[in-house]
């Protein structure tokens, strides 16, 4: 991708702008402008790192897919009816292929299979990063991150779940995130009375890979 191009999408999903909230945590986070990029800049930029975000933008950026490339405005308080987009981000056939992978994620072989929802079809995003410490990064702390959507063929809900420094040697955002979000999908879809559209049985993993980063 050029880099104006990728700068574009992450400013289009709200990267580097403050979210339109009243709450004093909502930060713009940083994006600095494309046209001070390196290379070896953007190409780490495209797996996270040199770009600062909150977890409230992630879950933001992620309505994109749950809403077939648009991007909807967020809120603290609930509102009924249909929600107005923000603007088109993403074609919906280019979504469609998205939401195929993030499903994978979470299915044999993927790095999040204890996301799994026993009722429900879920996809997401793992994320595992060494923790900001002065100029550079520490070299053993870290945050796990799942970022994911359900139910994966009709999205309802968007659930982003960071830990912060998780403890007793396990780390990887599918082992210390991804629980936590399936816990939280399947309460929040009953509650929601949503009807599961899988069988209710345990998913069975035959084969897990470790995520590298």
């Amino acid at each position: 991708m050029q880099p104006h191009d990728m700068w574009e999408a992450y400013t289009q999903v709200g990267f580097g702008q403050k979210p339109q909230v009243p709450f004093p945590g909502a930060v713009a986070g940083r994006l600095r402008n494309y046209t001070t990029w390196k290379p070896i800049e953007q190409a780490t930029m495209s797996y996270g790192y040199g770009v600062s975000v909150s977890l409230f933008q992630l879950a933001q950026a992620y309505t994109v897919f749950a809403r077939h490339g648009e991007l909807i405005p967020v809120t603290l308080l609930k509102r009924d009816g249909d929600v107005a987009a923000n603007a088109r981000v993403f074609s919906q056939k280019n979504v469609e292929a998205i939401l195929k992978m993030l499903h994978m994620v979470t299915g044999p072989g993927g790095t999040a299979p204890k996301a799994q929802t026993m009722g429900y079809s879920v996809g997401g995003k793992t994320g595992t990063a060494h923790k900001q410490e002065g100029k550079g990064y520490a070299s053993k702390k870290y945050r796990g991150f799942f970022v994911g959507i359900a139910p994966i063929d009709n999205p309802r809900i968007v659930v982003a779940v960071m830990v912060d420094e998780p403890s007793d040697g396990v780390y990887f955002g599918g082992d210390v995130a991804a629980p936590v979000f399936s816990q939280t999908v399947q309460q929040t879809l009953r509650m929601m009375g949503v009807q599961p559209d899988m069988a209710v049985k345990p998913q069975v993993v035959t084969q897990v890979e470790k995520e590298e980063f």
